[in-house]
């Protein structure tokens, strides 16, 4: 201990010397992505200059202007932001100026692969009932009923743990669920399959995160047995008696092992000194519909169906919020209000029209442009429902619900803009949730809008959770492994044992007036970042701070939401497999294929001359080595590997078996690039293939990318790969003729769709979809839609 505190003290000195610092996203920043840093000074003086330099190389690699300086922000006296964002090559990078060096930091196309998936980690933790990192169970005894109609006992064993302390709320859990339910089905191929459905190791054909998501429905069908029963939450804060791992369960109740659970009554509750100042049911109610509704969809349940209309009903019924009940203490969830709840469950519920009128009681989330708010007040923090019915609507009524958007981001920017961290999130309690969720609404929005106006802002928020903040820390525990993150969060499991809490998201910075007005806090050691404290701010990496590093349930399952859309950017993803990129721009990518036929890459060559599009092209090795492709290159078309000898990867029927070893697919393409650099192309820019017969899975994928290579494929649907097909094939033919019809009816429009054509085909195909090409590019030209490379369209 003598030893720690020298070495922080140490720490601190050598801190409290410095005068500035660069703060950047610990995660790292994609190629086509925004990147911009934020420099800070204890000092007066304004920055010039700085540059990016190639840390393995030691050679600057982009060299630009400082932004304007944008002034005093908490402890610094001097402030602006480093937009470096042309730089798009790979690598592992430091910005520097002067003698001040940031931390390193990647640019990588897959920079952010699988961090939705360790937070998952955080989740399995977090499990009530059997806990499969602790491989035991707890709290297997809950409860007894208070508020009910009759007093009983209930089984609701199971569901997460609501933060450090072992208290279970139906709010926040529910919460959780949506979001987990969410990003499965809006990013399914980010997460793979490598826990059971009770967390331990092992597949069982549903993604991790498809198994966390229904271990949150099967709790909240536990706290609903019937049409008119539902509960709130498990346990108050009699509960907060020392620390302990969740097995040591013990007798704070005064009925044995049990713990109260607390019925959904609609009137303030409060055991013990304290009340709620609870209305009604809906704001729970409402969470529960639009959790079972999802659930039902992506788990085929009727179950769940009906019970997502009673919830649903129990709403109507019973309007206004059900907070969660206090006890010895003051501090409790202040949810003040209900109608987004039950917009969302109307939307969930295809009700457009109940949906739009509860979206007009509360157009614009009440903390977005505002300093401060109650604990959990406006929960949970954003209106999903607004996304969810706008997707269903269409004219003004969709526009609307786009505008109630646009006018919460616009609250928040308008204070955000002046300062270099783009910072107006209230720095109230949970204020990492507030940001994830806030960020998310931004994404939301340029989803549905095109708009990307506010990217900057987004980016900023998301930038911050990772360390572009005054601490230079992340605020998730373990990520990235090698980064500045929480260590000594307020935990019962890295207190007592030492056990890691991957992936957890920790509550994030206060206001200083918060943090000195809140009971029972005492940092445990030295303050590491103190240089960095203020009068607007503070955070503590220490044990002994639970209002800014005690990590929560709901806010780590929100980021996961947010780290998936992230790791799937605006590209579809099959199979790990870049499909489709960004759906709000007019852009199209030509890519063409060809292995043994190259019959019609002459008039591709001149059409795509004639009509100043560059489009991309992917030969096997064979083919560069008998085809002279020198005049692609000198009109700056994308080239890229499609395998060298054309293998099949995996099996056509069972697609989760493989056909080639590690090795084989290592070897053939090694061999495919060399005779690419023989044929004249620079393979040190070639980062993306499609594979042979356009057909793969997530494990040839991940050996892709061990390779640096990431794999895109033609949308499916278009139709434009039929075209290697001859009348005697019978039914699978298709014509040029039907192809182009296909590609004209593609539901949606083509908006970041890939057209797949072949550069050659067999001989007794006569009726070749590339003589089309030059009516094909005409025809989507005068339907507003350009071209790009598939190295500049990928996202």
């Amino acid at each position: 201990m003598k030893k720690l505190s020298i070495l922080l003290l140490l720490l601190f000195l050598h801190l409290s010397l410095r005068a500035d610092w660069i703060r950047i996203n610990q995660l790292g920043y994609r190629p086509a992505g925004m990147k911009v840093a934020v420099w800070c000074s204890k000092g007066q003086d304004t920055l010039k200059i700085f540059e990016v330099v190639d840390a393995r190389t030691g050679k600057v690699m982009y060299r630009h202007a400082a932004g304007k300086a944008a002034g005093a922000y908490g402890p610094f006296a001097q402030t602006c932001r480093l937009d470096f964002s042309p730089l798009q090559r790979a690598g592992l990078y430091y910005i520097q100026t002067g003698d001040t060096r940031s931390p390193q930091f990647e640019i990588n196309e897959n920079v952010y692969g699988g961090a939705a998936e360790f937070c998952l980690r955080y989740m399995r933790q977090q499990r009530s009932g059997f806990n499969p990192f602790l491989k035991d169970s707890c709290h297997t005894h809950d409860g007894f009923t208070v508020y009910a109609p009759k007093d009983t006992f209930i089984n609701v064993s199971g569901g997460w743990h609501d933060a450090t302390d072992y208290l279970q709320y139906a709010t926040t859990s529910a919460n959780a669920t949506y979001h987990l339910l969410a990003a499965c089905r809006d990013f399914p191929d980010v997460f793979g399959d490598t826990v059971q459905a009770n967390g331990l190791s092992g597949r069982n054909g549903f993604s991790d995160a498809m198994d966390e998501a229904k271990w949150g429905l099967d709790w909240l069908l536990k706290m609903y047995p019937a049409d008119d029963w539902l509960f709130n939450q498990i346990g108050d804060d009699r509960d907060h008696q020392g620390m302990r791992l969740p097995k040591q369960d013990t007798n704070f109740y005064q009925h044995g092992l049990e713990r109260p659970v607390y019925f959904c009554s609609g009137q303030p509750q409060g055991l013990l000194k304290y009340k709620n100042r609870a209305t009604g049911v809906a704001s729970t109610a409402g969470k529960f519909a639009s959790c079972f509704a999802l659930g039902s969809q992506l788990f085929s349940s009727s179950l769940m169906k009906d019970k997502a209309n009673a919830a649903y009903q129990l709403g109507l019924k019973y309007p206004g919020v059900c907070q969660t009940a206090p006890g010895r203490s003051p501090y409790f969830y202040e949810e003040d209000n209900w109608v987004d709840d039950m917009e969302l469950a109307a939307a969930m519920l295809t009700k457009p029209a109940e949906a739009m009128a509860f979206a007009r009681q509360e157009p614009v989330t009440p903390w977005l442009g505002k300093d401060t708010a109650r604990h959990y007040q406006w929960y949970p923090f954003i209106n999903p429902g607004h996304y969810e019915l706008a997707k269903q609507l269409k004219g003004a009524q969709r526009d609307s619900l786009v505008q109630f958007y646009k006018e919460g981001i616009e609250r928040v920017w308008q204070k955000a803009n002046h300062n270099a961290f783009y910072r107006a999130i209230p720095f109230i309690w949970c204020s990492n949730n507030l940001t994830t969720a806030f960020t998310i609404q931004c994404y939301w929005y340029r989803q549905l809008s095109g708009d990307n106006t506010y990217l900057p802002l987004e980016q900023a928020c998301f930038d911050w959770l990772f360390g572009c903040n005054p601490w230079g820390t992340s605020m998730v525990y373990g990520l990235p492994a090698n980064g500045d993150t929480p260590a000594d969060p307020h935990s019962s499991f890295t207190h007592l044992k030492q056990y890691p809490i991957d992936g957890g998201l920790v509550d994030g910075p206060v206001y200083t007036s918060i943090y000195k007005g809140l009971i029972g806090i005492k940092l445990e050691n030295e303050d590491e970042y103190a240089p960095f404290q203020s009068d607007l701010a503070v955070y503590h990496d220490d044990f002994g701070d639970y209002s800014t590093n005690e990590p929560t349930m709901d806010g780590t399952a929100v980021l996961i939401y947010l780290l998936a859309a992230q790791e799937s950017a605006k590209n579809t993803v099959v199979q790990r497999g870049i499909v489709r990129t960004d759906t709000t721009k007019k852009e199209i990518s030509l890519v063409f294929t060809a292995d043994e036929f190259a019959d019609g890459l002459p008039a591709i060559t001149r059409v795509l001359q004639q009509q100043k599009v560059k489009a991309s092209f992917f030969f096997t090795g064979r083919f560069y080595a008998q085809h002279d492709v020198r005049a692609l290159i000198r009109q700056g078309h994308y080239l890229g590997p499609h395998s060298d000898q054309h293998l099949l990867y995996c099996d056509w029927n069972k697609r989760d078996s493989l056909l080639v070893t590690a090795a084989e697919f290592r070897d053939d393409m090694k061999r495919c690039l060399a005779k690419m650099s023989k044929a004249g192309v620079d393979t040190a820019e070639v980062r993306y293939y499609i594979p042979p017969y356009e057909w793969w899975n997530s494990t040839i994928a991940a050996w892709s990318a061990e390779m640096g290579l990431q794999i895109v494929n033609f949308t499916p649907g278009t139709g434009s790969n039929a075209d290697y097909t001859y009348p005697e094939m019978g039914a699978a033919y298709k014509s040029s003729a039907a192809i182009l019809t296909s590609i004209s009816r593609f539901k949606g429009g083509l908006n970041g769709v890939i057209l797949l054509i072949h550069a050659g085909t067999d001989p007794r195909r006569k009726d070749k979809l590339y003589d089309h090409l030059d009516e094909l590019i005409t025809s989507l030209k005068k339907q507003g839609y350009s071209f790009r490379k598939i190295n500049e369209s990928v996202n």
